[in-house]
């Protein structure tokens, strides 16, 4: 939603007229799990695939999820969490010797020994900007030694952006401040006649009759505000909210360039992070610092099924492992291939990380986290990311490419697809390429568990890329021989195929082809991929 308040406000200011954006259908919890011919929606046929498969015997998968961390409370997640039985909870001791004491439900990369928590991390760009600047600037590739010519491109990628965010973030400043003046002025008048301290919808229609012209402008503003946003439990406070973040993300683009990030990671881990054998630091507090966005994934996946409590995830016999990678701003290189590393060595065999960044500075660590996953049978699965970008021009980390060409063949990349109800077929945030994106799955209003047994929606190939966590855990539980390899063709060839026209992600204007959008062309979809694996599994016989 607060994507959408941001968009409405800057159109409204920009263009001073909206044109009613209309729905064919409403909006959905749970959309995501339906069947188009049977209930109207584009999601995976979840049940019809739980149809095919009654009577068959599942085993339990163990799924990490590499993340912000998860709240191992939550009411609908308890039950489904993975625990390291090898492990003596509160005794203090490593018990199983893997170099991770107390590790019940996991490991945080992102703390420290005490237990205490990053909550907050710079940006990629900046630290690979500031930290080679002196180095690389206005040097250009032949002055580069080979072993640095990876690193080198990565900087100048870095200063790239860097570069254009603090030229773009100083000419949109004056703007939005234009605007954040007026929907304050406008809000003060409206509240000061109500004598309220915040108001909706239904608040101001009947201030647009009103003899004072200055509370009639004030309430036509926010008339076509609130109409725009479809949702009447909206209040005021959430635009000028909005707003008021927005303009501290172009303050932090603007001092991206002109500051040198703070090490909040160093200071507090205490590793040596060019080492990436000096592995065994961070602690097991998972849900401290960790906000929604873990525990959101971690619903999406396996939320307890058929149980009368918040919603139900995908698959039905898994266990979730949370490892803590992902803090507020971006990942470090080193914790993800770490991460990596201790999902593989207890356990899991699909490995869910929605997040990336723009530049990988020590790709190579993680490279090799995901050749050592291959050689354990491991999936990963990785959300494209949400920038509206062809990914094939415009990497995305981490990505299955390695620095020296090769591809990972256990890794699926996905985007994010709609419905009518969420407004269209592809997700217009949604990253895409035709080379480099697999498949699309639901990533608009994905409706999941939050912390503190709450519940929410969300957007992002944050929640498409579980979705196709859940549909493979849903495929390796109920038949377990399946390899990474086999999984990603049973989903990227059963999906369905979508031939629409839809406007690019990132260019509302341009109209594309869906089927351009990825390598397959396809919305995954659970139904057609268990079909398939049955007809797989009958030929094998």
């Amino acid at each position: 939603m607060k994507r959408i308040l941001l968009f409405l406000i800057v159109l409204f200011f920009t263009t001073a007229s909206f044109s009613q954006t209309s729905l064919t259908k409403e909006k959905k919890n749970g959309w995501h799990l339906l069947d188009k011919e049977t209930d109207g929606y584009r999601g995976i046929s979840l049940q019809k695939a739980y149809d095919l498969l009654k009577g068959r015997k599942s085993t339990t998968v163990i799924v990490a999820v590499i993340d912000s961390g998860i709240d191992t409370a939550q009411e609908d997640l308890r039950g489904i969490l993975w625990r390291n039985e090898k492990e003596i909870n509160g005794n203090g001791i490593d018990d199983d010797g893997n170099g991770y004491v107390d590790d019940i439900y996991g490991w945080d990369f992102d703390g420290a020994k005490n237990g205490e928590n990053l909550a907050r991390n710079s940006y990629e760009t900046a630290r690979v900007y500031h930290g080679w600047r002196k180095e690389f600037e206005g040097k250009s590739e032949k002055d580069i030694p080979a072993d640095k010519k990876f690193l080198y491109h990565q900087w100048e990628k870095a200063a790239a952006i860097i570069n254009k965010d603090y030229d773009d973030a100083l000419k949109e400043q004056p703007r939005i401040s234009n605007i954040m003046n007026a929907v304050e002025r406008s809000s003060k008048v409206i509240c000061d006649h109500l004598a309220v301290k915040e108001f909706a919808f239904a608040d101001i229609k009947p201030l647009l009759n009103n003899p004072d012209k200055d509370i009639v402008m004030a309430a036509s503003l926010w008339s076509n505000l609130f109409s725009q946003a479809n949702d009447p439990s909206v209040k005021n406070t959430a635009f000028v909210q909005e707003l008021t973040d927005y303009n501290g993300q172009l303050d932090g683009k603007i001092n991206r360039k002109l500051k040198e990030p703070q090490d909040w990671r160093g200071e507090l881990v205490k590793d040596k992070y060019t080492d990436i054998n000096d592995r065994y630091y961070g602690n097991n507090n998972l849900k401290a610092g960790s906000g929604n966005h873990g525990t959101l994934v971690a619903g999406t996946i396996a939320a307890i099924r058929n149980n009368g409590i918040g919603m139900d995830g995908i698959a039905d016999n898994v266990r979730i492992m949370a490892i803590r990678a992902v803090p507020g701003g971006d990942e470090h290189d080193k914790d993800v291939a770490l991460a990596i590393r201790y999902a593989a060595d207890n356990g899991a065999k699909i490995i869910n990380m929605s997040f990336g960044k723009p530049v990988s500075p020590y790709k190579q660590f993680v490279d090799d986290a995901v050749r050592y996953a291959a050689s354990k049978g491991v999936l990963l699965v990785h959300g494209s990311g949400n920038d509206g970008k062809d990914i094939s021009k415009d990497v995305f980390y981490p990505n299955p490419v390695f620095i020296n060409g090769e591809k990972a063949t256990n890794y699926i990349t996905v985007g994010a697809s709609g419905d009518e109800s969420t407004g269209g077929l592809a997700a217009p945030f949604s990253n895409y390429s035709h080379d480099y994106v697999d498949i699309f799955a639901p990533g608009m209003n994905i409706y999941s568990t939050a912390s503190g047994n709450g519940y929410e929606s969300a957007d992002g190939t944050s929640l498409a890329c579980p979705v196709v966590t859940g549909v493979a855990a849903l495929l390796k539980s109920y038949f377990p021989d399946l390899t990474p390899q086999e999984i990603i063709s049973i989903i990227t060839t059963s999906g369905k195929p979508i031939d629409d026209e839809v406007s690019l992600p990132g260019n509302e204007e341009k109209k594309v082809k869906f089927s351009s959008l990825s390598s397959s062309g396809r919305i995954i979809n659970a139904y057609e991929a268990v079909k398939l694996a049955l007809a797989m599994e009958e030929k094998k016989k």
